[in-house]
Order: C-alpha cells, then structure tokens, then sequence
C-alpha cells in the first residue's frame, strides 16, 4: 500500500506539471543558456597582444579559471624573415607570495607556437616579448605588460 501511494503521488505530480511545461522548459532552457554564457565570459580574460619592441615577435592569448586554480593559453608568432628566435617570458605571483616564471620559444618564421601555463592560484601575472637566438634572450624586449590580476 506504501508503494502505491508513492507511485500515485508521482503520477499526480506528474500530470499537474505536464500542464505548464512546455513553456516553463522554454523559460528555464532561456534562463540556463544566459545563466551559463555569463558563468563562461566571466571565467575567461583576454590579454595581448603584446610585442617586442622591433615588432618581429608578438604573443596573446586567454586566461581561463580551472578547477586547479588559472591557466594561461595562448599563441607566439615569429615574423617571417626575422632570422632570429621569438622569447615569450610569463611571471605569476602566486597566492602563497612566490614568483614563478616561464619561458617560451619560437623559432619558426611559418608555425605559431601554442602555449599553456598552469598557473595555479595566482594573485598576478605578466608577459614581455623578446627577440633572441635559439639558446638566450638577446634584447629588444617590450615592457612587461598585464596578462591577469585579482580583482581586475
């Protein structure tokens, strides 16, 4: 009898909800879509490009929240013709007050070199762009510029 009337209470239910719901789905399907393409455009942050002082090697990309804190996506290009390497230098302060960097080449005048930084959780981060050789950073470098910082 137990079961029974759990089984009728469900199909009451059921048949008292079936009356509105086509146009509470639509509604609620609207809802979620706005809810989840705002949750989104919060969770990432676009930065660059940023490039070397003579203009032969540039970088940008997104910052994206994870469920282990920020990583750093993006791309480093290398003008054609330049003969020399592209350096992308990314500093991060983390929440425990430490700094870590990385550093990314790119020597390749045809290919754009894909990057990510699991930064973790970070209070700041930086990139610069240099031109260098194959093995060192040799100069003409920008400035370092804002990838991400709390609170804007």
């Amino acid at each position: 009898m137990h079961r029974t009337a759990r089984l009728l209470l469900g199909l009451t239910t059921a048949a008292a909800l079936g009356l509105g719901l086509p146009a509470t789905a639509a509604s609620a399907s609207a809802a979620t879509a706005s809810t989840a393409s705002a949750v989104r455009a919060a969770e990432t942050w676009e930065w660059g490009p940023t490039a070397s002082s003579d203009r032969r090697g540039w970088a940008g990309g997104v910052v994206r929240s994870s469920g282990t804190g920020l990583r750093i996506h993006g791309d480093l290009y290398d003008a054609a013709g330049a003969r020399t390497c592209s350096w992308l230098k990314i500093k991060w302060l983390s929440d425990r007050g430490r700094w870590h960097t990385k550093t990314f080449r790119n020597c390749s005048q045809s290919r754009i070199l894909s990057f990510r930084v699991n930064a973790g959780y970070m209070l700041t981060a930086s990139a610069k762009v240099c031109r260098g050789t194959s093995t060192r950073i040799t100069g003409r470098c920008s400035g370092w510029e804002g990838v991400w910082s709390q609170g804007g």
